[in-house]
C-alpha cells in the first residue's frame, strides 16, 4: 500500500477521485446489475453446490494419487502416510465472477518426488481416464503452462500441477510466500503464479464487491464485442481483472456504473505500451526474471503490457499484436462514447452490449477450416490450430511490413452439414488506414499461409484425418452456418464511417485467387441519411444514428476536490513508466506537439494534473476530421512489432492467398 501526505492508498499512484456516488449513480448501478442478471451471468445455488462437491472429490482424488505414487516408488511407510497434495483454485472462480457452465481453474500442489511428466500426465491421467464421471479428458503437457482439461460430473476443470521442493505438503500451506518458489522449474513457477496473482488482486482492490460487479460487466462486454480471447491475441480473464482492478484503485469509492464508465475513459486515453500495474515491480530475492524492457529485449516488443502483481511480475498480455491492439482501442473509444450518452440518461446499458457485426465489418476474410475423424480428435486438433492462429497474425503483419492488418474472430464455427467433423476460424483483413493508394498494389501472403500450414501440421499428436485448409473469402461469400440459425441475414445499406465501420474508409483491398483474378467490390456508398450498420466510436443517439453526443455536464460528485496527480515513485520503488492521461482532448495543440516526438517507453513517471479528466470526454474527437486524425495517431501503438522484414518471395507456392488493391 502506497502512502502520500500521511494518507494510504492502493496502487502506484494516488486516486484520481475519492468522491462518493450520487443518487443517479445508484440508479444506474441497479440498472446495470439488472442487465447482468438478465444476461444469465450468475449461477444457480444448485450449480454452486455441485461445484463445491466436485472440488472436494478432486481434492480426495489427488491425495489418494500421491499416496499411490509413494507406494509404487518404494518410499517408507511413514513418508507414505504423510504424503499429501492440495487443491487451490484461481481465475474467475476464485475471484467470484464465474457464471453458469464456466470452467474452474485449479492447481494441484504436490511433493518433490511426484513428477509432472511421468506421474501427473501419466499415472494421474490414467486414473481420470478410468473414471466414468470424467469426460472430455485432454492433457496438454507441452503448453506454456502444462494443463489437464476434463469434465468432472459435467463441471469443466482446468488442472495444473506444481511439485514443490518439499517432502510433505501441509494442509495449511500458504502459497503467497515468496519462499514457496525456491528451487522450482519455470512451468511450476508459472503454474503457481495463477493462484498467487488472483489472491494479490483481491488484496489490492478497495471494494471487492464493486470490483466483481464491474469485472462481470467488462467480461460480458468483451465477449459481445469479440475481444475476449487470450489465445487469439486479445485479452483473457486475468487481463480484464487487472485492468478493472486498476480502475478500482483510481476511483476507490465509485459504484460499478461509474467504474465501467471510467474504465473506458481512462483506457481510451492510455498511451500504450506504457504498462498497467497494480503495485511496484519487485526484483525479489530468488533471482527470477521479471518484466523489465530495459533489461529484456523481448519485453520491448510487447504492445499492451498488463503486469501481474505477484512476484515474479510478468506481462500477462504478451499475446497482443498491433492488429488486435488496434481493434481493442477502437472498441474502448466506441464504448466510451456510449457511456457518455448513458450518463446523460439518453441511452440504456443494452447499447453498450450490442454484439459486434464481425462479418459485416470487412470486405475480405481468411477462412481456416479444421477437419478431424471424430469429436475427440477434432477437440485436440482444433485446440492446437487455435493456439497457432496468433502466429499467423504476426506473420502477416511482419511479411507485409505492417501494411495488412488482421482481426481474428475469437470463436470457431461449425458446419453440421459437412461429412466428418469440421469447424472453421475466420480473420478479417484490411489495409492499414492512412496508407496511400497505389494502383495495382498486391500483398502476397501465399508464402505466409504456407509457413503457417507447415508449423501447424507439425503437431506431435497428429492422427489420420486431421487436416487444415486456408482460403480467402469475400464478404458476400461468407458461409451461412456462421450466422444464427444458419441463415445469412439481408445486408443493410452501408454508410461512411471510421474505424471498422463499413463505408468509404473500409478495406480498399481484396484478395486474389490465381488463376482467376477477382474484381473489386462494386458496392457503392449509399446517400446520406441511410440507416447505419453500427454505432460510431464517438457515441450513439436515441434513434441509433451515428452522431457525436453533446458534451456531458460535469458531475460535481466525482470532481476532484484537489488536483490529483500521477506522482513520481518512491526512490526505492521500481521506476517504470505510466502513460500521461491527456487532459485537453486528442485534438489539442499539446497533444499534437507530442506526436512529433519519438515514441518510446517512458521509464520516468509523469507528473500530470488530472483535475480535467472528469470533464474531458471523447466527444471532442468528432469535432473535426483533423481532430479525429490526431486521436487515431495518439492511439497508434508506439512500439512496432517488427520494423523490417524480408521481402516477399517471388517463388511462393500456389494458393489463393493474394491481397489486392
Amino acid at each position: 500500500m502506497a502512502q502520500s501526505n500521511g494518507k494510504k492508498y492502493l496502487g502506484v499512484t494516488e486516486p484520481i477521485s475519492t468522491a462518493g456516488p450520487t443518487e443517479a449513480d445508484f440508479a444506474r448501478t441497479r440498472d446495470l446489475e439488472k442487465v447482468l442478471t438478465e444476461a444469465g451471468l450468475y449461477e444457480s445455488p444448485e450449480e454452486a453446490v455441485q461445484r463445491e462437491e466436485v472440488l472436494g472429490r478432486l481434492d480426495q482424488l489427488v491425495k489418494e494419487w500421491v499416496k499411490n505414487i509413494c507406494l509404487r516408488k518404494g518410499y517408507s511407510e511413514q513418508l507414505t502416510q504423510e504424503a499429501n497434495a492440495k487443491i487451490f483454485t484461481f481465475g474467475s472462480y476464485r475471484l467470484g465472477v464465474h457464471g453458469p457452465g464456466t470452467d474452474i481453474d485449479t492447481l494441484c500442489v504436490g511433493p518433490r518426488h511426484v513428477s509432472r511428466e511421468e506421474d501427473f500426465f501419466g499415472v494421474f491421467h490414467g486414473m481420470l481416464e478410468a473414471m466414468s464421471e470424467v469426460t472430455e479428458l485432454h492433457p496438454v503437457p507441452d503448453a506454456h503452462v502444462p494443463v489437464m482439461r476434463f469434465k468432472f460430473s459435467g463441471i469443466s476443470i482446468d488442472l495444473l500441477y506444481a511439485p514443490l521442493a518439499v517432502w510433505t505438503i501441509p494442509e495449511d500451506l500458504d502459497i503467497s510466500q515468496e519462499s514457496i518458489l525456491r528451487n522450482l522449474d519455470e512451468p511450476s513457477v508459472r503454474s503457481l503464479n495463477g493462484c498467487r496473482v488472483t489472491d494479490q488482486i483481491l488484496r489490492l482492490v478497495p471494494n471487492i464487491e464493486h470490483f466483481r460487479t464491474t469485472l462481470r460487466c467488462m467480461k460480458l462486454w468483451a465477449r459481445k464485442r469479440g475481444v475476449y480471447s487470450n489465445v487469439t491475441g486479445f485479452l483473457g480473464g486475468v487481463n480484464w481483472a487487472l485492468l478493472v482492478a486498476r480502475i478500482c484503485q483510481l476511483y476507490p469509492n465509485a459504484l460499478p456504473s461509474m467504474l465501467v464508465s471510467r474504465f473506458f475513459r481512462v483506457y481510451t486515453q492510455w498511451r500504450w505500451p506504457n504498462p498497467v500495474m497494480l503495485c511496484e515491480i519487485e526484483e525479489g530475492s530468488l533471482g527470477l526474471s521479471v518484466w523489465d524492457p530495459r533489461k529484456n529485449p523481448r519485453d520491448r516488443t510487447h504492445q499492451m503490457p498488463i503486469i501481474t502483481p505477484a512476484y515474479p511480475c510478468m506481462n500477462s498480455s504478451y499475446n497482443v499484436s498491433s492488429s488486435t491492439l488496434r481493434v481493442m482501442v477502437e472498441e474502448f473509444s466506441r464504448a466510451n462514447g456510449i457511456c457518455e450518452v448513458i450518463e446523460m440518461n439518453k441511452a440504456e446499458w443494452s447499447a453498450l452490449f450490442e454484439p459486434y457485426a464481425f462479418f459485416d465489418a470487412y470486405k475480405n476474410y481468411l477462412q481456416i477450416d479444421v477437419f478431424a475423424a471424430d469429436n475427440d480428435d477434432l477437440r485436440r486438433w482444433k485446440g492446437w490450430v487455435e493456439s497457432r492462429l496468433r502466429q499467423l497474425t504476426l506473420k502477416i503483419e511482419k511479411h507485409t511490413y505492417g501494411m495488412l492488418q488482421c482481426h481474428p474472430h475469437p470463436c470457431d464455427f461449425v458446419d453440421e452439414s459437412k461429412e466428418g467433423k469440421h469447424c472453421a476460424f475466420f480473420m478479417g483483413l484490411q489495409k492499414r488506414q492512412g496508407l496511400p493508394s497505389q494502383e495495382g498494389q498486391q500483398f502476397d501472403i501465399r508464402l505466409t499461409v504456407e509457413e503457417f500450414r507447415q508449423s501447424v501440421t507439425g503437431y506431435q499428436l497428429w492422427k489420420e484425418g486431421m487436416d487444415i485448409a486456408v482460403s480467402h473469402v469475400r464478404r458476400r461469400q461468407i458461409p451461412a452456418y456462421v450466422f444464427p440459425g444458419g441463415t445469412k441475414p439481408a445486408r443493410p445499406p452501408k454508410v461512411t464511417g471510421t474505424g471498422r465501420l463499413v463505408g468509404t474508409n473500409s478495406l480498399p483491398t481484396e484478395l486474389d485467387t490465381p488463376p482467376l483474378k477477382r474484381k473489386l467490390d462494386s458496392e457503392t456508398t449509399p446517400p446520406e441519411g441511410s440507416r447505419p450498420l453500427r454505432r460510431t466510436n464517438t457515441g450513439v443517439s436515441e434513434a441509433g444514428s451515428c452522431q457525436a453526443p453533446a458534451k456531458p455536464e460535469k458531475q460535481e460528485a466525482y470532481a476532484d476536490a484537489t488536483p490529483a496527480t500521477l506522482l513520481r515513485p518512491d526512490a526505492n520503488a521500481a521506476n517504470f513508466g505510466f502513460p500521461e492521461i491527456q487532459q485537453n482532448g486528442p485534438g489539442s495543440a499539446a497533444v499534437q506537439a507530442k506526436q512529433t516526438q519519438p515514441a518510446t517507453f517512458v521509464f520516468q513517471q509523469t507528473v500530470a494534473p488530472l483535475e480535467e479528466l472528469e470533464a474531458a470526454g471523447t466527444s471532442s474527437i468528432a469535432a473535426s476530421s483533423a481532430a479525429a486524425a490526431a486521436a487515431a495517431e495518439i492511439r497508434r501503438p508506439v512500439i512496432r512489432l517488427c520494423s523490417a522484414s524480408v521481402p516477399p518471395s517471388t517463388s511462393a507456392p500456389p494458393g489463393n492467398h493474394f491481397v489486392n488493391r
